[in-house]
Parts: structure tokens; sequence; C-alpha cells
């Protein structure tokens, strides 16, 4: 007897058109973003900016918000993946209702409501709290370096800027000696058509590199000027002799150090060490509640380093949640007297490593150089190592380190799509609000 196959029509009619409800589970993920942002958010900002009547109707913006959140969470962040996906995926088909809005719609809308859809985090926050997921008493903050949309190739030092402006120069220069000298042969050259007078394509590649090379020029020694002013330098005034034996290299007030470099891609983003060695990065910094793993603030710098950035974030906490956690643990990175002194005046139970964790230690002292006796900084490293093993600054690496992996392994975002650090900064809000919102969907199962 014949085995008896279940019956495989795909030319097979639909007595009812079907609904995108049969082909994604109830329970489904897609469903919950979509009827949080329908719900809960608040999109005043994002539909204010459609005033026009006329034209042809756009996609809706609460429909755009959903399907841009709802990416982010399945770790699809380009926006011709996210247009691929509404064409391909049912779960994207359930956000959209089965509308294919073309990359350059979801790009578009992107850059249009950054800075409304930043501020999403906060919302989605408060519906965290309102789940019961922010509980504010231990809080771990921590630093994390992003590559950013441009290569660490495209910088170029001051000194290499100031060498390669005179050697452009010189190049462009000969080269229109070159061109006035064939002048005579215009027809040979240029043929019948032209007029003869062009200058050659590879003379405007030159001429292009070297306008960049002055543009970034400038700029790093107005920052120079800035910083030499914020510093009480006058930059007209002669350099004054300091004690001491004399620098091999002197700097003028108001000239950039001889290794300050720009990038000409993304020039707000710098040169950082990372894991994976030195890549032109951003630095994303994240506050994480240790009840839940809910991003409770979020922050980005184009420092590489981190002790500037705890007192704003701290100050984020209480902005965006309305309380103050009660303890708060980072590592070295974040451990200073005014650091400290901050967070007693906050009355926040401070849990900072004093120097770099030699492995197998889980106090964080630091055993190779002790802090000034009398300071903040001993009382801190006599606080971890009286803690020992037991500490609560072992709950910073379960706490904040795994929501790094999460976004950056889990999700699969190693690299920013936007350039400049306030699109940047938006862009990585945006990754925390898509972080909390799994942690709200998987709280209400």
């Amino acid at each position: 007897m014949a085995k008896t196959y279940r019956p495989w029509d795909i030319d097979q009619k639909w007595l009812l058109p079907p609904s995108i409800h049969d082909f994604v589970p109830p329970d489904h993920l897609a469903h919950f973003v979509r009827e949080t942002v329908r719900e809960s958010l608040d999109l005043t900002g994002i539909l204010e900016e459609y005033t026009e009547e006329r034209g042809y109707p756009p996609y809706h913006p609460a429909m755009m918000t959903a399907l841009l959140l709802y990416a982010y969470c399945q770790g699809v962040y380009s926006s011709r993946r996210i247009a691929r996906g509404c064409e391909q995926r049912v779960d994207f088909m359930a956000v959209t209702g089965l509308q294919k809005p073309d990359h350059r719609a979801v790009a578009r809308f992107r850059l249009r409501h950054l800075k409304a859809l930043e501020g999403l985090f906060q919302q989605v926050l408060r519906l965290c709290q309102r789940a019961g997921l922010v509980k504010m008493g231990h809080v771990s903050l921590d630093g994390t370096k992003m590559k950013a949309n441009a290569s660490k190739h495209a910088a170029m030092s001051y000194d290499r800027m100031k060498k390669a402006e005179k050697e452009l120069a010189k190049t462009v220069r000969d080269w229109m000696e070159q061109a006035a000298a064939i002048d005579e042969a215009e027809d040979e050259l240029y043929g019948a058509d032209q007029r003869g007078d062009e200058l050659p394509a590879w003379v405007a590649n030159k001429k292009k590199r070297l306008e960049k090379i002055r543009q970034a020029k400038e700029a790093l020694e107005a920052e120079a000027r800035e910083r030499d002013r914020a510093g009480g330098l006058d930059p007209d005034d002669p350099p004054k002799r300091r004690p001491g034996r004399p620098a091999k290299s002197p700097r003028r007030p108001g000239e950039p150090q001889g290794n300050a470099q720009r990038n000409f891609t993304d020039p707000d983003s710098r040169i950082m060490r990372t894991t994976h060695g030195y890549q032109q990065c951003y630095n994303a910094q994240a506050a994480v509640d240790a009840e839940s793993q809910v991003v409770v603030a979020c922050g980005l710098t184009n420092s590489a380093s981190d002790q500037k950035q705890l007192k704003p974030v701290v100050a984020q906490i209480k902005a965006n949640t309305g309380r103050q956690a009660q303890e708060l643990s980072a590592d070295a990175d974040y451990c200073s007297e005014d650091n400290l002194k901050e967070l007693a005046r906050r009355r926040i139970r401070a849990y900072l490593a004093t120097g770099r964790q030699v492995h197998g230690d889980a106090d964080a002292t630091g055993r190779h150089r002790l802090p000034t006796p009398g300071t903040r900084r001993r009382a801190m490293w006599a606080r971890l190592r009286q803690g020992g093993f037991r500490s609560r600054y072992r709950l910073r690496k379960h706490t904040v380190e795994p929501v790094f992996g999460q976004i950056k392994e889990a999700r699969g975002l190693r690299q920013f799509l936007l350039r400049s650090t306030a699109k940047v900064t938006a862009e990585w809000s945006l990754l925390c609000t898509a972080h909390n919102l799994l942690k709200l969907a998987h709280a209400r199962r």
C-alpha cells in the first residue's frame, strides 16, 4: 500500500482573503511592538511634522516607528534590509499590515525624525517602570567602544596634514604648468568637441583632496585655539618659557599637537583602543538596573576616557526615572575624587574599582598601587577590600556587560550606521530603546 501525504498545492485559491494574524502567532514580538507603539507611546513629536495637506499620502508615522523599533529588536539596522524584510518576512508584514516601504522611505523617515525617535527611550523606560522591571536598588555603569561609520585610514594627523598640504600644493601647481604647456596640442588631447581649456580630471581629484586637508587642518587649529582660551591662554600671545627641560617640539598657542588627528569621513569620531586594536570609534555609555538589565540611562561621547561620563549619566538616571539609584558600581575608569564626591552628594553608595582588577581578585581594589591615604579613593579601596568576594562590586559584571553582549553579539551591531555625534547619539538611544522593549516583552509573557 502506497504512503499517503498531505496535499501540497501552491496554486490552491483561498475562499476568503487571509489575515496576517493567521501567519504570525498571537504572542509574537511583532504584535507586541506594533500595539505598544499604537497604544502606549506618544508620537506627537513625529506627527506634528506632517502639516502639508497636499501631495500623495505618506506611510503612517506610527507604522514606520513600529517598523524601525521591531527591526532594531531583530538586529536589522540597514534600511535596505528592513525594506527587504517588509517584502519577504511575515513578521515584518505583521507590523506594517502588508505595506512595503522601500529603503529610501525608511532611511528618510529615520533621519527626519531622529531627535523624536531618541525621545522614545524615556517613554519605553517608563513602561518598564510600570511593569515593575526598574527597582533602582543597584545600577551598573560602563562604556563600550563602538566602531564609527568611517575608516581609520581616512584620518590624518596635523603634522601629516602640514606636510601633505605642501606636497599636494606643489603637485597641483606643477600640473597647472604642465596643462598650460600642452595647451597648443589641445585638439589632439581633448578632441574637437572640447574647448581645450578644461582642467584634466586627474588635477580635479588632487585639488579636492587638498581642499579637504586644508579644511581639516583649519578645524584642528580652531579646536586648539578654543582649548587654549578655555585654559586661560591667549593664542595671540608669544609662547612663555617654562622651567625645566624644553620640549623637543614645543607647541605654539593656538596650534594643535602634531599627533592630533581628524577623520575626513566622520570628523566627530576618534581613534580609540579596542580589543581588536585601534579603530575609529565612539564611546557608548549605558547605566543598567541590576534587577532586570533594563537600561535606565544612555549616552555617547567621542572621548575615549570614561571618567567625565559619570556625572551626566547619574543626572540622567534621576531625570529619566524620577528616582536615584541606591547603589552604583563601575570600573576603575570612572574612579576619581570628583566622581566619588558627586556620588556622595547624591547619597548613592558607590562601588568603584580603584585599580585594574588582577585576575582572580573579586574586590577590584588594585594590588599594585594603593590610593593616597585620606582620600575618597582610599576609602573606596578599603570598602571593596572589606567586602572581598561578597562585595556589591561583583554585580557589575553580570549587569552591564551582558547588555553590551546582547546588543553587539546577539543583535549583531558592531558599527554605527550614521555619522556625527548628534546622529550617533540618537542611534545609540534607539538601540537602547529596542533593548528595553525586548525586556518588557519577555516580562509580560
